[in-house]
């Protein structure tokens, strides 16, 4: 980690998916990291689980230079509009920074019609839901769980605690051993990872 600040920016807006950052989110926050959520405004707003949260901030105040990571969550409102677009165009500023950006589920479309996965290795639920976007990033398109080009994270939707693993390795948040333990442990069940993670 070589950035001075230690505060990761969690995106909330009405109809997000909240289990799908709650692995990278609970545990950045058991290593040193404060977590802020950011909304469109400070009023409240309502995941797609039915929880009101109040964000920290207004989107209009989140700074590059003031984060470490801005994480997008999939929310049905990417694919009903442009009421989220800010939150893409965000982003851009974050990677024109130099500042990672990790999305999810239909963040990675929200991204794709804002061109920040035209040139960059990326994934999302499957192929053809970004091709709908009308993107010109197809053929950087990977069938992983979930993808890190440089300061882009990028997850399909099943896939929480892959999304959390590439989180922590792009922020160093564990080493390589304790990051396999982790995930073995959280997407394997893998109990004897429990005291490589303890160790």
């Amino acid at each position: 980690m070589t950035r001075r600040t230690r505060t990761a920016h969690l995106a909330v807006y009405d109809t997000y998916a909240d289990w799908e950052t709650g692995h990278t989110t609970a545990h950045l926050a058991q290593n040193g990291f404060t977590v802020r959520t950011v909304g469109p405004t400070t009023a409240p707003v309502t995941s797609m689980g039915g929880l009101s949260v109040r964000p920290d901030l207004a989107l209009a105040e989140l700074r590059p230079e003031d984060s470490a990571l801005l994480i997008l969550p999939g929310a049905s409102l990417w694919d009903s509009g442009d009421a989220l677009a800010p939150f893409a165009r965000t982003a851009r500023a974050f990677l024109d920074a130099g500042v990672p950006v990790a999305a999810i589920c239909g963040a990675t479309a929200g991204l794709a019609r804002e061109g920040l996965l035209d040139e960059r290795a990326h994934t999302s639920a499957v192929s053809f839901y970004l091709a709908a976007t009308g993107y010109a990033g197809g053929a950087h398109y990977t069938d992983a769980d979930a993808v890190t080009d440089g300061d882009l994270i990028t997850a399909g939707p099943t896939e929480p605690v892959a999304f959390a693993r590439e989180v922590f390795a792009r922020l160093g948040v564990y080493d390589e051993k304790k990051l396999d333990a982790w995930f073995r442990l959280f997407h394997d069940s893998d109990a004897s990872a429990y005291e490589v993670l303890q160790g």
